[in-house]
């Protein structure tokens, strides 16, 4: 996903470092940060992308791992449909502050790397930037139409909400992007100070509550479920598949994940068993010739003559590098 690439200096017109003047006067050398989205990792949004520390052609990350691309600003918190985003998720001012610019108006849309010249000079689409003394601010993207609740010159606390997450400006999935600045700078709120070429270096600006749960997932689980029918990443994304039907007459049973972050050489396998143990249902795929943004897969088995037996269906996803585990994850669906 390229939703940020070109917007770190393109916000709202001009970068107008002049308004730094009207920041509040209470300052810190280094700013603690609160969760900027009310969503809990690893259960109901991932991070995405890291901000871009490579200073060569290849992107990576502030672990030297590939969660990032070329020249990303800031840190994307995505959730995982587009159901989830059209429920409502808030967005929250992530340190005490002053609203020094804010837009809203533009629509929702899914844009494409195709269409990125329809958002030209917008990349950040609906947004708020604020100033927290020192010569910090934090920016906030994507924000939903007609969602943003502050205005500028608005003195705000930290996590009081400034909208909800949408999908207006050049953005591919929901997501929040947060870009931390000091004095004009980018800032990985994951590596403030890193060494150059260092990997892992460098000190958090997230608030000690927050460490484990925002912890580095080289590799994470975005989506697992059931459908009664073969999916598509399009249903996956819009949320339509689910539970909602009656499971012991339905004309399959399909177990489905996406996996976020997935490595050059990972082995990805699925399986289902049936009330009694068995494996009824398994797919193992070849290793993955190349990294890989987001990556899904499904197995499954149409309906028997005798209908589903009743009980707990469990699924298994297993990721493998050369023997290794790296990433597991186990549903179940229960079928009365």
């Amino acid at each position: 996903m390229r939703a940020e690439q070109f917007h770190a200096c393109k916000i709202f017109g001009s970068v107008a470092f002049w308004l730094l003047s009207a920041a509040p006067a209470a300052a810190a050398d280094i700013i603690e940060l609160q969760m900027p989205i009310d969503c809990e990792i690893g259960r109901n949004c991932v991070i995405q992308n890291y901000v871009d520390h490579s200073l060569s052609s290849d992107a990576r990350d502030y672990q030297c791992g590939g969660l990032t691309y070329r020249g990303h600003d800031g840190t994307d918190f995505r959730l995982p449909t587009l159901a989830a985003q059209r429920a409502g998720v808030s967005v929250r001012a992530a340190a005490h502050g002053q609203v020094l610019r804010m837009r809203d108006g533009i629509p929702d849309q899914l844009i494409s790397a195709a269409d990125r010249s329809s958002v030209a000079d917008r990349e950040c689409g609906n947004g708020v930037v604020i100033s927290h003394g020192d010569g910090w601010e934090t920016q906030y993207c994507h924000l939903m139409k007609d969602s943003v609740a502050v205005k500028r010159g608005d003195l705000v606390s930290a996590g009081q909400p400034l909208g909800r997450v949408g999908l207006s400006g050049l953005t591919e999935f929901p997501h929040l992007h947060l870009t931390v600045r000091h004095r004009g700078e980018i800032i990985d709120p994951f590596a403030f100070g890193a060494a150059k070429n260092s990997c892992g270096s460098g000190t958090l600006l997230w608030s000690a509550p927050l460490g484990n749960s925002l912890i580095y997932r080289e590799r994470t689980v975005l989506n697992v479920d059931f459908s009664s029918a073969p999916v598509t990443m399009g249903q996956i994304e819009s949320g339509e598949t689910g539970r909602d039907q009656e499971w012991v007459n339905a004309e399959a049973l399909v177990a489905f994940v996406r996996s976020v972050g997935l490595k050059v050489g990972d082995v990805q396998q699925i399986a289902i068993r049936a009330p009694d143990g068995q494996i009824f249902a398994a797919h193992m795929e070849a290793a993955l010739d190349r990294n890989k943004a987001q990556s899904m897969m499904f197995v499954g088995k149409k309906r028997p003559p005798s209908g589903w037996t009743r009980g707990s269906y469990q699924a298994s996803y297993r990721v493998t590098h050369d023997g290794r585990l790296v990433l597991e994850k186990v549903f179940e669906l229960s079928v009365e």
